[in-house]
């Protein structure tokens, strides 16, 4: 299941803290590395979506978990590929479970319910390109009134495994938060095909709106920046070149290696945090944390935060074939205190999948860094 982040691989935008956009690049200090003061699974979070998925009403499985608020008291958790119910009594699913490859859970308190697209009377993904056969994968969002901007990541197949496919561009659906299930319209994004997609993170700091980007060369994969003044992602785009901003996407640079497909960036206690998976590592069980003065970067202080327990042939699932992927955070439920963090958990055979349902569902974690 989205077999991009499966090799190594959001958004709420709400601040955690105000900070100034950022001028040219400046020489800076570095800043102290966070120190993690405790670490811990969610519990009302884990059980909430454990015991959902478990009535196999809807939802039962997926990847991705981006999140956002929207008005009267509701919110959207947006996921990649997704299993539909139902669950089995063994806690298994049966070989004919639909997958869709996107789709969004609403919660309003402590309820849940699914929301999908439909095709011929049945469910379908959300967000589907024109080309057939090809598939859009979730990036993040922003949330603007009765607005939903959701980026979109377009790939199409190259061959009959699992792993043979290609990014072909990245684009921008507009949604009426009243109607989740039927965009309004799609608008292209700046894309940089077959490497650069602009679908990581999105911040809103000071006058702009920051856009984090992946250069997934699959063994290597490097953070870029750009921005676009307000908060309509359609508006002219800057490219951050190493010492200034550009227009020009070809003049974007490289600012850190070893992110994942997705990550976060988010004002922090007057700095700014990124937290990623450690892609230095293959199918690395380890979250990481940087620091920087600004939002370009540089991020320094590489620090593990969290070390997720399902992976690999020593994990809580003893299958070497569980991985872990696509960690961030989640603003709307986090302080400069205590930081709420998600991670996608998989595994490499298919088979597992309708073996154990529990497998292919998001985690929560509470961490408290210093």
């Amino acid at each position: 299941m989205n077999r991009r982040t499966l090799l190594g691989g959001a958004a709420g935008l709400a601040a955690l803290g105000t900070l100034p956009a950022t001028p040219a690049a400046a020489k800076t200090r570095t800043p102290t590395p966070p120190v993690v003061r405790s670490a811990i699974p969610n519990t009302k979070l884990n059980n909430l979506f454990t015991a959902y998925a478990n009535t196999g009403v809807g939802w039962t499985g997926a990847d991705s978990t981006y999140s956002a608020k929207l008005s009267g008291g509701r919110e959207i958790w947006i996921f990649s590929d997704t299993f539909l119910g139902p669950v089995n009594p063994d806690g298994g699913r049966p070989l004919t479970a639909p997958f869709i490859n996107n789709s969004v859970i609403v919660q309003r308190g402590n309820k849940l319910s699914t929301v999908t697209g439909t095709v011929d009377g049945e469910p379908a993904a959300i967000f589907r390109p024109q080309t057939e056969g090809n598939w859009y994968w979730m990036g993040p969002n922003l949330v603007t009134g009765n607005v939903w901007q959701q980026v979109v990541n377009e790939y199409e197949k190259t061959g009959p495994g699992g792993f043979d496919l290609a990014y072909v561009n990245t684009a921008l659906a507009r949604v009426d938060t009243d109607r989740l299930d039927r965009p309004v319209s799609y608008h292209p994004l700046p894309s940089l095909p077959p490497t650069i997609s602009w679908a990581a993170w999105l911040q809103r700091i000071g006058a702009f709106t920051y856009v984090y980007g992946v250069e997934d060369l699959s063994a290597e994969k490097h953070l870029h920046v750009a921005r676009v003044r307000g908060t309509d992602l359609r508006g002219a785009w800057q490219f951050w070149s190493g010492d200034g901003w550009s227009a020009d996407p070809t003049a974007s640079q490289r600012v850190l290696t070893g992110v994942a497909n997705e990550y976060s960036v988010t004002p922090w206690r007057g700095r700014y945090l990124l937290v990623t998976h450690d892609t230095t590592e293959l199918f690395s069980a380890k979250i990481v944390a940087y620091v920087s003065d600004q939002p370009t970067g540089p991020f320094t202080g590489k620090t593990v935060i969290y070390t997720t327990p399902e992976t690999g042939p020593n994990g809580s699932y003893g299958n070497p074939n569980i991985i872990t992927y696509n960690s961030h955070l989640h603003p709307e439920h986090s302080t400069d205190r205590k930081l709420l963090l998600t991670y996608n958990v998989n595994t490499l055979a298919n088979d597992d999948h309708y073996k154990d349902a529990s497998i292919y569902r998001p985690r929560f974690v509470d961490v408290e860094l210093s």
